[in-house]
């Protein structure tokens, strides 16, 4: 009977050879490590924070005198609506972290360089979607650090030139942070992740296309690789289950961990916090933004800060394959980043003083100086590596890598 269902669907959909040759046997390089896991989680963590959201959405009312009061009905009344709510919250921490580690691990091996650089753009546009998700749904709440939070970060494009005061007037629908803003974010909230849904099919075509990057940095034939399924799915699942033991152990026992305790206070626009913070993963770009002293430059020097990654297939200019694997001085360089973005994070997080003022300027300006440095540093450290003598293991990748080539050209003769 499954076999009649099946080839009477096979008719009017390809669905079996859909499964087979992209999730099945879709060819996948054998000596991929867990770092690979992070994409598919944040697969699985988009779908958990879709349903979870359409879940809270219908006891949410967007309304500035009732929606503090619909989050206490959902966390008191709604039958494990407290659940949902925090599952919601530190999913929206995961989906982050997830990503950061993604993108961190795409950096170290270089998997964004030819001919992965547009599977890297689609999954930079996927960030930027994120970020104005996130955005948009800590207004919900409606406590003082929602309230304030919006007010301060609607404020920075006034620095738009000629139609700033128009533009932060046309994305909160009034003059000051209300009603209007609160409706309109929460719409775009709600239908943002499902564009979001959408720029990750484009992203998993563009992944299909070019196939999946490995540590050594050489793209092996088809013949030479091994199907997704069943190594890889069983590879996946564990990731899943250590990943869902800690996202559970936040959601049940820390959930107000990341949550900030100003945000339990319904939004009063009369009463001014001591210090306004963003969600943690905002932080670094927030530091860079204090750090300059005029408010346009600070909101040119923040938007430059998040898409400066884009660049960085042009601007990576090294052949040796294995990223970070096999040459030492930009291994130091990606350390060196990953410090300088945790020490923006904290400058982020504390109340701005003169040292830290200080100390924020220098981390920003290090911040910059790691993605310019990288033509430089990119060409000198790969005449150094062949002047010095290649390892024997990158020789004999190229080789490998120059000889497909040729075979493709000669027609695998």
């Amino acid at each position: 009977m499954s076999n009649k269902v099946m080839q009477w669907i096979d008719r009017r959909f390809p669905l079996t050879s859909f499964v087979q040759h992209d999730l099945s046997e879709y060819p996948t390089p054998r000596n991929l490590s867990y770092w690979w896991n992070f994409g598919s989680l944040a697969g699985i963590v988009l779908v958990l924070q879709v349903l979870t959201g359409i879940f809270l959405a219908m006891h949410y009312k967007a309304d500035v005198n009732m929606s503090f009061a619909s989050i206490q009905h959902i966390m008191r009344d709604v039958n494990y609506g407290w659940l949902l709510r925090y599952m919601h919250s530190t999913g929206a921490s995961a989906f982050f972290l997830v990503i950061f580690i993604h993108m961190a691990r795409t950096l170290y091996y270089g998997s964004y360089r030819a001919p992965r650089e547009l599977l890297w753009w689609t999954g930079q546009g996927l960030l930027l979607l994120l970020m104005g998700t996130a955005f948009m749904g800590y207004l919900l709440p409606w406590g003082q650090m929602s309230f304030w939070g919006a007010t301060v970060i609607t404020n920075l494009f006034r620095a738009t030139p000629f139609i700033g005061d128009q533009v932060v007037v046309w994305l909160r629908g009034d003059y000051t942070v209300g009603d209007e803003t609160l409706t309109r974010f929460f719409a775009l909230h709600y239908l943002l992740p499902f564009v979001i849904i959408g720029g990750v099919m484009i992203h998993l075509i563009a992944l299909h296309m070019v196939k999946s990057s490995n540590p050594s940095g050489i793209d092996l034939a088809d013949k030479d690789n091994i199907p997704f399924h069943p190594y890889f799915t069983i590879k996946d699942l564990y990731g899943l289950g250590v990943f869902l033991m800690v996202y559970f152990g936040f959601a049940l026992f820390f959930p107000n961990l990341l949550i900030e305790p100003a945000n339990n206070i319904p939004a009063n626009p009369m009463q001014t916090p001591n210090h306004i913070v963003p969600e943690w993963y905002f932080l670094p770009f927030y530091a860079i933004l204090r750090s300059v002293p005029n408010m346009v430059g600070g909101v040119v020097a923040m938007g430059l800060s998040v898409i400066l990654f884009a660049f960085m297939p042009l601007l990576d200019r090294s052949k040796i394959p294995g990223g970070a694997l096999y040459r030492p001085i930009f291994r130091v360089q990606f350390y060196l980043f990953i410090i300088d973005m945790l020490i923006l994070g904290y400058i982020g997080y504390v109340p701005p003083t003169d040292q830290t003022i200080v100390i924020g300027q220098i981390a920003s300006i290090a911040y910059f100086c790691s993605f310019f440095v990288v033509p430089f540093i990119s060409t000198a450290e790969e005449k150094w590596l062949r002047k010095r003598g290649l390892p024997k293991q990158v020789e004999a990748l190229i080789a490998s890598e120059e000889l497909q080539k040729a075979q493709k050209k000669t027609g695998g003769k």
